[in-house]
């Protein structure tokens, strides 16, 4: 593993399905614990491209209706498989699909509906994103 120069900036994706219930995934990256999909911005792509094709990538879902909703920055999560300093770029949006093929991040997926999340172990940053979400 290199040490890290700069914050990384990432993308995740809180993604409704059509009968309304949002998508959550556990990955061994977060300690085993549930979280949003979503990944680095290469150098040359919007954040909006980013959360397409990290989207993608981890599940196969096509998503739209991006909505950007906030950001915040983790410096150091012990939750996290590796030592990372990430400025968090949260999005809101919806899939079609219901096809989901997870790649090697997420070891298992859930479609939830919005009351029912919070009873799911969340890893803290994905539940302090849905918390400030679902507040306003």
């Amino acid at each position: 593993m290199s040490v890290q120069t700069y914050p990384e900036p990432t993308v995740g994706a809180l993604i409704y399905n059509p009968e309304g219930q949002i998508f959550i995934m556990k990955s061994h990256k977060w300690g085993h614990q549930y979280a949003l999909p979503g990944g680095h911005i290469e150098i040359g792509e919007t954040m909006a491209q980013a959360l397409i094709r990290e989207v993608k990538e981890e599940t196969n879902l096509n998503i739209f209706d991006i909505q950007f909703v906030s950001f915040f920055e983790v410096i150091f999560d012990p939750a996290f498989w590796e030592k990372k300093h990430f400025i968090f770029f949260d999005f809101v949006c919806k899939t079609n699909d219901s096809d989901v093929v997870l790649n090697d991040e997420a070891q298992s997926y859930e479609w939830v509906a919005p009351e029912d999340v919070f009873t799911y172990p969340l890893e803290s940053n994905t539940r302090k994103f849905i918390m400030n979400y679902f507040s306003k």
